[in-house]
């Protein structure tokens, strides 16, 4: 079962969301969460198995410039994880379709994603859906001081 997270749902999406981004605290992350669920231009989706959240995608709407797209707002998918006990279930695909159709409602006509270049896995997730790669890039910084 698929369902919009709530506010009363925001650490149960942070503790997933620490699975994917684990440098980051389980607090900071609710937090963030927080936002994503009050905002009107982001979303979150969790999937339940029984009464269990085993996944969760985080959507927005994205109006800067979006790698290969021509239209703004885009819909963006900004994570998404699935626990590894309930992979190859199809419940990733399911997520990513309640985020596009979220962004449609919003008015978008298009919807991108990204991943790191390493991350095999994510790339070819994102192909068996159908994304095209739009570009790949090396981002550089440096410090001033």
């Amino acid at each position: 079962m698929i369902k919009k997270a709530t506010m009363n749902e925001s650490y149960t999406v942070a503790v997933l969301a620490q699975c994917l981004w684990p440098h980051h605290s389980v607090e900071d992350l609710q937090e963030e969460m927080g936002t994503y669920i009050s905002s009107p231009t982001a979303s979150l989706f969790l999937y339940f198995e029984e009464d269990v959240a085993v996944g969760f995608a985080q959507c927005q709407l994205r109006h800067d410039y979006v790698e290969g797209t021509s239209t703004s707002p885009v819909g963006y998918l900004e994570g998404l994880f699935i626990k590894e006990e309930a992979r190859r279930k199809g419940y990733a695909k399911a997520l990513l379709a309640s985020c596009e159709k979220w962004a449609a409602e919003k008015g978008c006509s298009e919807f991108a994603s990204d991943c790191e270049l390493e991350n095999e896995e994510s790339l070819k997730f994102h192909v068996k859906l159908g994304f095209i790669e739009a570009n790949r890039i090396i981002c550089f910084n440096k410090n001033l001081s």
